[in-house]
Order: structure tokens, then sequence, then C-alpha cells
């Protein structure tokens, strides 16, 4: 079985599951890991061969975008002729390293994707069906909120659905998902994003001066409100239909149909003098600047006042 993709937390979780699935119907299963990376000539021959105490085996192949030639040698003749009573899983983050063996189990087995979710939408896909899963529910909107405060990693993102289940009875609402995860960075950036656009100039500064107090970097910051900016940007003008926004621009619903009404408050030339704001401001935090909170600051300002002329 072969998981192609960059994120690891994915590959871990199925191995769990598939270990789980697997120990529960061969209870005396024997269970190896191999790191491709380290690999020498003979092991995974010796890690397939069942026991005199098991009649099955699990192996679990990490690091195979960085295989000995070795593991590539051995892994190649393996695919061949697989030992009836193992269970083999691979993990590869991708890169053309092994190719001719990734060619040969793309053939002869599945291929699960390991690819890190780029759109929300997919990743609050994500947490409605491990709400389901877990015989759970959550609004809608309550996994939108999810993954707008902890969506930058899946591994966090699954962490954050565990506790909420784990620790929250009945159904979850985006109150809870506030009071759990409200006060992380990209939550915050993103309330600085939704003010500063809106051009509530007052609270989008109350919230960033706060922030950065705390010790929150500046360039979460200017990131989110850049990606607000450039949604606005996507959806303006646009005559189609929210869904065939949300498909062609690869956005989640419910931020197309904000960034449509937020839309309302920008024109063409309003917009363009938003985006050389931001690219400014992103240089400065970056290095560019011995002040990266007054180029916070100053970019917020000149939001406020640009979306104040429409």
């Amino acid at each position: 079985m072969l998981f192609l993709g960059p994120e690891e937390f994915l590959f871990r979780k199925a191995c769990l599951a598939l270990r789980g699935e697997i120990i529960a119907r061969e209870p005396e299963t024997e269970v190896h890991r191999i790191d491709a990376s380290r690999y020498t000539a003979g092991e995974l021959e010796a890690a397939t061969q069942s026991s005199l105490f098991s009649s099955s085996v699990l192996l679990e192949i990490e690091n195979a975008s960085a295989m000995t030639e070795a593991f590539l040698e051995d892994a190649l003749r393996y695919a061949q002729a697989p030992a009836e009573e193992s269970v083999v899983v691979i993990h590869h983050s991708g890169g053309n390293r092994g190719k001719r063996l990734l060619d040969q189990l793309k053939k002869s087995g599945p291929v699960y994707d390991c690819g890190t979710p780029k759109k929300d939408a997919d990743k609050v896909a994500y947490v409605m069906a491990e709400f389901r899963t877990g015989k759970r529910k959550i609004q809608g909107s309550a996994a939108e909120a999810l993954v707008a405060a902890v969506g930058s990693s899946m591994a966090e993102l699954d962490s954050a659905c565990r506790q909420l289940m784990e620790d929250v009875p009945g159904a979850v609402d985006e109150a809870v998902v506030n009071r759990y995860y409200g006060g992380r960075v990209e939550a915050t950036a993103f309330k600085v994003a939704d003010a500063a656009v809106a051009g509530n100039t007052a609270k989008a500064l109350g919230i960033a001066r706060a922030a950065m107090t705390t010790g929150v970097d500046s360039v979460p910051l200017v990131a989110s409100i850049g990606m607000k900016v450039r949604q606005i940007a996507k959806v303006s003008g646009y005559h189609g239909t929210q869904g065939e926004a949300a498909s062609e621009f690869g956005m989640a619903p419910w931020m197309v149909k904000n960034a449509m009404n937020e839309a309302r408050r920008w024109d063409k030339t309003s917009l363009t003098r938003a985006v050389d704001a931001v690219a400014e401001a992103d240089y400065n935090v970056k290095g560019g600047s011995r002040n990266p909170g007054f180029s916070v600051e100053r970019l917020i300002i000149e939001l406020g006042r640009l979306a104040a002329r429409r």
C-alpha cells in the first residue's frame, strides 16, 4: 500500500487505523517499522517473514522519498513477489527518488493521498468527516471557525477535533470553537483582517496592537490581511453564483459569501492600491523595516482610508 504526499501526519493516522484493524483480526500480528533512508540490504525480507509466534506481519516503511539504493533494489524485488502473510505500507512524501518503485506500486496496489489540503473547503470537509466518524455533530460555521483558527497544520486540526469531541458534550457550535481556539494566532490574525478590510480601523488597530504586545509576530497579521484582500479582488466583479465562484477560485463557500459582501466597499482602483500596500507591508515585516509593528499599523490605516472612499 503506497501513501503518497508530504503530509506525514495523515500517513501515521492511516497506519494507526490499519494496525488496529489487522490486530483485531489477527491479535498475534507482528508490527515492524523501517526507515528507508537508513535501510541496509536484507531488512525488508527479514521483516516480512512470519515467525513461529505469528502468522502475519505489518510493516510500516517511512522516509521512502530518501530511500537508500539498497532499499530500492530490495523493494523492487519484493514487489514482484510479496509475502502473502504480510501487509506492507510505504510513505513517500514526493519527488523522483525511487520513481521505478513508485511506478510499479501504482500499477500493482492501492495508492492513498497524503497531500496537504490546499483549499479551506477541503479542510472543512475533513473536520465534518472526522465528526461524522466519531458520531458527533458540528455546525458548518463551527467547522469553518476551527479551520480559520488552527487550519495551518493538519495535525493540529485533527487534534482540535479530538479535543472538542472529548471535552464538549452534544453538538459543537461556533461559540464553543471560539471559546477554545479564539485566542490562537491564526484566529487573531483573521479578526484583524476582517476589521481592516471592513474599514473598521480602530477595531483592527486595537486587536493588532494587543496581539503584538503579547508576542504575536507581525508576519501572520500581514499575511492574513493580504489573503483577505486577494479574496476580495478575486470575487470583485464576478457575475456567477457563490457556488461557481467557490469552485473557480478554490475558496470555501462561506469565504466567497464574506468576500462578496466586503467587495461592495471596494472598486478596482482601491483594490489595486490595497494590493500594493499589502506588498509593501509584507516586505517591511520580513526584514525591510526596523519597525515591523509600525508597518502593520500603517497598512491597517491605509486600508481603512481606502475602504472609506466608497
